[in-house]
């Protein structure tokens, strides 16, 4: 992510700017594509935050997992509404930050929500995160940190 994301700043759920790449490092990080609006969105958000909160929140220690929230909102205001809302304690992609839609390209975003799972590299792990929390839970977290190329002294 150090490369996908090198040299910018996200926000935290309070709106503090937070540099990319120290909060990205050495981390599994999942693109979570999605917007307020969008029902199918909102249904997965709440299975989002306890997957999340799981494992980093809750978990010793702390799994190396961040969520970074890139938005399809029409507004600054409607995104930061949905992320107090119904989001867990992870990071976004600023409301006015164009490169989005890079992203959205990169990544190949035609429709929302979804969760890209990838690596350091920005490399994609799945891009089907949001069926494999559904359908398996937290232990699908383990498949991606075994392909994901980061050092890690977590356990599960």
């Amino acid at each position: 992510m150090v490369d996908v994301f090198s040299g910018r700043l996200l926000v935290n759920k309070e709106g503090q700017r937070v540099e990319a790449e120290a909060a990205l490092q050495n981390k599994v990080v999942g693109l979570y594509f999605s917007a307020a609006w969008c029902s199918p969105c909102r249904d997965f958000a709440p299975l989002l935050c306890d997957f999340y909160s799981e494992l980093v929140e809750e978990a010793r220690p702390p799994a190396p997992l961040e969520i970074v929230f890139v938005s399809s909102d029409r507004s600054a205001e409607e995104m930061a509404d949905y992320m107090h809302a119904m989001h867990g304690d992870w990071l976004a992609l600023p409301f006015h930050d164009p490169y989005k839609h890079e992203l959205k390209k990169k990544y190949n975003i035609t429709a929302i929500p979804k969760l890209v799972i990838v690596k350091q590299t920005g490399e994609v792990i799945t891009d089907k995160g949001r069926k494999q929390i559904r359908d398996r839970g937290l232990s699908c977290f383990r498949n991606w940190l075994e392909v994901a190329d980061i050092f890690q002294n977590f356990s599960n």
